[in-house]
């Protein structure tokens, strides 16, 4: 009888702890020693929706600011009025969006998707040519003169329409067949390239990669000789995997046109606008996860849709688009819940703001890293300039995933005395206070830093960021 209770109490124990003390745990190693590649974390950088001339997130330039994104976004929409009457040009407005995104250190990617009634007398997205093209051409000359020679604005990518594979339904006002683009485009690079020759042009950021419009630019392109820098793209899914996808397929495709040598844009990526998964942790995971597959896949830049979310004023998109095409604006931007922005209509920060935040730690080189078992991934870089290393490591499926338990190893770094902290961002707190969000799990001072260890949970969804810092010198 006692061996037999005993035995039930043992097993009434099992069933108690948690289930990683009966499974194999996640060894993540990272080899301080092993330097490789610049990481160059900023290129994944941001944008911001063609929703309204204001500057639409200039109370939040400090925040991004701390992100060191590289590039922004910027729909160049009809709001800005840049063009109001024939030989008259009108910068002031589009100058202080421009100026907004320049104080968060980032340079602008500008989006051309304006149509001035002085060139577009009737609202009408399948008119997508302008009344004179040598008119058109003055204005997108001046207009890059304007930032770029005139006030030395350095704005590298310049991009021709936003979407013009499906015009006002992607919140612009043409859609184009492709032989049609291919003209326009050719125009409006014409322009640009005059004003700045060391301008980038590009396009067309399509809604969908398959689109014909993507082909016919590039077939254009290598048999014309007319400059193609870059091409963009949009994806919007809740599987990482399925925007990689997408980037190795534009990749391929270029492949068939090595004389263009483009780079790769993803210009607008999120979660899926229809279907968002709502769980507190799945988006910053998902940012994480999907920004280490850009980075794998050989993404030159990308552009997170968006900063904040922005309710729109009809009657400013009657100005250009059709009755439909704007009231579908105000029915999506006013009516319809909205998870895409960093910060909320009323300028809250998500928690997606602080998974940007986590990577912008990731300075300098990346670092060799093994992780033992599929599911938990990381991502490590040494900053020789601080003398630290940071590293995420994150537990991501599209299905919940079951929480893990992590054995991490670092090995091999520089100097013998170090502090080692761990921090978990919280996505269920309501605190937005920054140490609230990415809480502090663990600290400790090493003295001998051969090899640094620490054991952990990381629940679904959940994002670890480590860092060790040298203290002293190097003794």
């Amino acid at each position: 009888m006692h061996i037999k209770l005993l035995l039930v109490l043992f097993l009434f124990r099992a069933f108690l702890l948690p289930s990683h003390m009966f499974s194999a745990s996640d060894l993540v190693t990272i080899d301080v020693s092993s330097v490789l590649e610049p990481l160059e974390i900023g290129r994944y950088g941001l944008g911001q929706g063609g929703l309204s001339g204001q500057p639409m997130f200039e109370a939040h330039v400090d925040a991004i600011r701390w992100l060191r994104v590289k590039l922004i976004r910027l729909f160049v929409q009809e709001y800005f009025d840049v063009y109001p009457a024939h030989g008259v040009y009108h910068w002031i407005t589009l100058d202080r969006a421009i100026d907004t995104i320049l104080k968060t250190g980032a340079s602008p990617l500008l989006s051309i998707c304006i149509k001035p009634k002085t060139l577009y007398p009737q609202a009408d997205q399948d008119k997508v040519h302008p009344t004179s093209y040598e008119e058109w051409e003055r204005l997108i000359y001046q207009m890059v003169r304007h930032y770029n020679v005139e006030r030395k604005c350095g704005i590298r990518y310049w991009e021709v329409f936003n979407e013009p594979d499906i015009g006002e339904d992607g919140g612009c006002p043409s859609r184009f067949q492709a032989q049609d683009y291919v003209k326009y485009y050719e125009h409006t690079a014409r322009a640009i390239k005059r004003a700045d020759p060391t301008a980038k042009v590009g396009g067309p950021a399509l809604a969908s990669w398959r689109s014909p419009l993507l082909k016919a630019l590039l077939q254009h392109c290598a048999s014309t000789g007319t400059p193609l820098d870059f091409v963009s793209w949009h994806v919007y899914n809740n599987d990482p995997l399925v925007i990689r996808r997408t980037i190795d397929s534009i990749k391929a495709l270029l492949r068939e046109f090595p004389q263009l040598r483009c780079e790769t844009i993803l210009d607008e990526w999120n979660m899926s606008l229809s279907e968002p998964r709502l769980e507190p942790g799945y988006q910053p995971s998902f940012i994480i996860d999907t920004v280490a597959h850009m980075r794998e896949a050989g993404l030159d830049y990308a552009a997170y849709y968006h900063i904040r979310d922005y309710h729109v004023s009809e009657r400013q998109f009657l100005r250009f688009m059709s009755f439909a095409g704007a009231m579908n604006m105000a029915n999506w931007w006013n009516l319809t819940p909205q998870y895409d922005g960093l910060f909320d209509f009323q300028g809250v920060m998500r928690p997606s703001y602080f998974a940007f935040k986590m990577l912008s730690r990731l300075n300098g080189n990346r670092l060799e890293t093994v992780v033992t078992r599929p599911g938990v991934k990381a991502l490590a870089a040494f900053d020789p300039e601080q003398n630290m290393m940071h590293a995420l490591v994150w537990n991501f499926a599209v299905e919940a995933p079951a929480l893990r338990n992590i054995r991490l190893l670092i090995r091999n770094f520089p100097g013998q005395r170090c502090v080692f902290r761990r921090f978990l961002l919280d996505t269920e707190t309501a605190s937005n206070q920054e140490n609230d969000r990415v809480k502090v799990q663990r600290s400790a001072t090493f003295n001998d830093t051969k090899e640094i260890t620490d054991v952990f949970d990381l629940p679904p969804y959940g994002i670890a960021l480590i860092v060790v810092c040298k203290l002293g010198g190097n003794s």
